[in-house]
Order: structure tokens, then C-alpha cells, then sequence
């Protein structure tokens, strides 16, 4: 079984991944950081920020895929991915300031909101197969 929604979703996400982490690369050159961190400076927030995606994204697409497995064809489903994508673009930039900002801010409530309905309605779909 072809799952077009979970595997454009992974994809995007593996490229939003390497943009992350050439960011971070860029920086730790930039700064001459070769191990560890800035101790709180601009690479600390870059490295955050790609370790914010990594341990977000992965609830995401298990979510993602389980839904499609269930049921296939849901095109809210693939614009609740793409614009999971673009938050977690919008958090990547977000986090170079030293404050709070709005694609930061915008990417944390979508990120969030995302996983809470993904979640609720995964829960939803197992509570009517049981």
C-alpha cells in the first residue's frame, strides 16, 4: 500500500531536517564552534530549533501515517501536513531572534495544535474499530 500523504509529509520533512542542520553547520563555522554549543547564543537557538523539529515531527508523522493506513484519501489530512511543514519553517527562522517572535510563535501553536487534533482523532478512528 502507497501512502502519497505520509511519504510527501516524510520527505518534506527529512528536507526541512538537512535545511536545519545546514543552518546550524553555517553557524558553527561562522562562530568557530566545532563540539557543544554558544553557551545560550545564536547556535544554541539554531540547534534547538532543529531538535525542537526532530522530537516534534516524529509524533507527527506516526500520526500521519497511522490515519492514512485507517483511512486513505483524506485531503485535510495533507493540508494539516502541509501546514505542519510550513510552521516548522516558520519556527526554524523564528528562533534566530533573541526574543519571542512571530514565525517562533506561529510554530509553536501550530505545531501543538497539530498533534492534539492528529492525536484526537486517531484516538477517535481506534475507539470505532474496538
Amino acid at each position: 500500500m502507497v501512502l502519497p500523504i505520509t511519504l510527501t509529509s516524510a520527505a518534506s520533512a527529512a528536507l526541512i531536517n538537512l535545511w536545519l542542520a545546514v543552518r546550524v553547520g553555517q553557524l558553527r563555522m561562522r562562530l568557530k564552534v566545532v563540539h557543544g554549543d554558544d553557551g545560550g547564543g545564536p547556535l544554541t537557538r539554531r540547534m534547538r530549533a532543529q531538535l525542537n523539529f526532530v522530537e516534534n515531527t516524529a509524533f507527527v508523522l506516526v500520526l500521519i501515517a497511522a490515519i492514512e493506513l485507517a483511512r486513505p484519501g483524506q485531503l485535510w489530512l495533507a493540508v494539516v501536513a502541509g501546514a505542519y511543514m510550513l510552521a516548522r519553517v516558520a519556527h526554524g527562522i523564528g528562533m534566530d531572534g533573541e526574543t519571542a517572535t512571530k514565525p517562533r510563535e506561529i510554530g509553536v501553536l501550530v505545531t501543538m495544535l497539530t498533534q492534539l487534533g492528529l492525536a484526537i482523532v486517531a484516538a477517535l478512528i481506534a475507539a470505532r474499530v474496538m
